[in-house]
């Protein structure tokens, strides 16, 4: 974490890595988080190839120690794993949201994670936004020129609710709660 004066008190600057974990792609997005002011650092996907799970995770795993190297990011987000109607998509799921935590805190990082609904009431102000609600608000939240991929705007979009504390647009922390019917339980 970095401290930039203002005025007699000094500001921190955090940088928050994003992750929207996949086992085909897995969407990274940085941010900083100066005051209240949220500034783009940079996102991308990781797309792994076919072939055998070990060798799929690995490559997460090392594109995100480069992605960590380059960006230095403080913490990290990661979105939770919801339960998918096909099981065995769901473990393997679970396995590169694995991955992606194993990295961040081999690396030393803070991990927090989100549920899809918290991400979606943080970003967007409802919790069952489309794809395409989170990707504008991302764009406007960011200030950024075009809209990225579907998988870089969600990660994004996590970071983006780390660094309102989990807070969703009503100023309700929904940090370490979950939603049932739009409510927190």
């Amino acid at each position: 974490m970095d401290f930039y004066p203002a005025g007699e008190k000094g500001v921190q600057r955090i940088r928050i890595l994003g992750i929207d974990p996949g086992l085909r792609i897995t969407g990274f997005g940085v941010i900083d988080k100066t005051g209240n002011k949220l500034a783009y650092v940079g996102s991308g996907c990781i797309k792994t190839l076919d072939g055998e799970l070990p060798s799929r995770l690995k490559s997460i795993m090392d594109h995100l120690n480069e992605v960590i190297a380059q960006h230095r990011p403080d913490q990290v987000a990661v979105e939770q794993v919801f339960v998918n109607v096909n099981p065995k998509s769901t473990l393997m799921l679970g396995q590169a949201r694995g991955a992606a935590i194993c990295t961040a805190v081999l690396n030393n990082l803070v991990v927090a994670e989100y549920t899809a609904l918290q991400i979606k009431q943080a970003v967007v102000g409802k919790g069952h936004a489309k794809k395409e609600q989170v990707q504008d608000m991302v764009m406007r939240l960011l200030q950024l020129a075009g809209s990225p991929s579907a998988d870089a705007a969600d990660a994004l979009a996590c970071a983006i609710c780390h660094a309102h504390g989990g807070l969703g647009l009503g100023g309700i922390s929904t940090a370490g709660y979950r939603m049932k019917r739009g409510r927190l339980v």
